[in-house]
C-alpha cells in the first residue's frame, strides 16, 4: 500500500486537517499537524492514568514535541527524528509540528474519540 500525504483523508471531521490518515491492515497511518502550545494533558484526562495508552511509531518532519512518560521521564523529538512512544505518555507541542505516525488502529480510534469528546463543548 502507498499514499501521498496530501491525499490522505481527514480521520475525524471534528479535528479538521490536524489528523489525516487511513487504516492499513491492523495499523492506522496518520499525518499529524498541530500548532505550538497544543497540550494533550487535558485532552487525555479520563484515560488510564490520564495518559495515552496507544503506542506510536513515527517520523517528525518539522517542529518539536516534548513527550512525558508515566515514570516522569521526558524527551524532546525534533524535526528529522524517528520516534517510538510506548503506552503511557502525553505530548506538548513546543513548536508548530508535522509528523507521520503509525499506531494500532483500534487503540488509536479509541484515543481520538476520547480527545474529540474532550474538545466538544458541554
Amino acid at each position: 500500500m502507498k499514499a501521498k500525504l496530501e491525499d490522505l483523508p481527514q480521520v475525524r471531521p471534528e479535528l479538521g486537517d490536524a489528523v489525516r490518515g487511513s487504516d492499513w491492515g491492523e495499523m492506522a497511518s496518520g499525518l499529524m499537524t498541530f500548532p505550538k502550545g497544543m497540550d494533550f494533558c487535558p485532552l487525555l484526562e479520563g484515560l488510564e492514568n490520564n495518559l495515552c495508552q496507544c503506542p506510536h511509531w513515527g517520523y517528525m518532519m518539522t517542529g518539536q514535541v516534548k513527550v512525558t512518560y508515566s515514570d516522569g521521564r521526558t524527551e524532546t523529538v525534533c524535526g528529522g527524528e524517528m520516534y517510538y512512544w510506548p503506552p503511557g505518555h502525553t505530548i506538548l507541542l513546543e513548536e508548530d509540528s508535522q509528523y507521520v505516525e503509525f499506531s494500532p488502529k483500534e487503540q488509536m480510534a479509541d484515543v481520538l474519540a476520547h480527545v474529540v469528546s474532550k474538545m466538544s463543548p458541554g
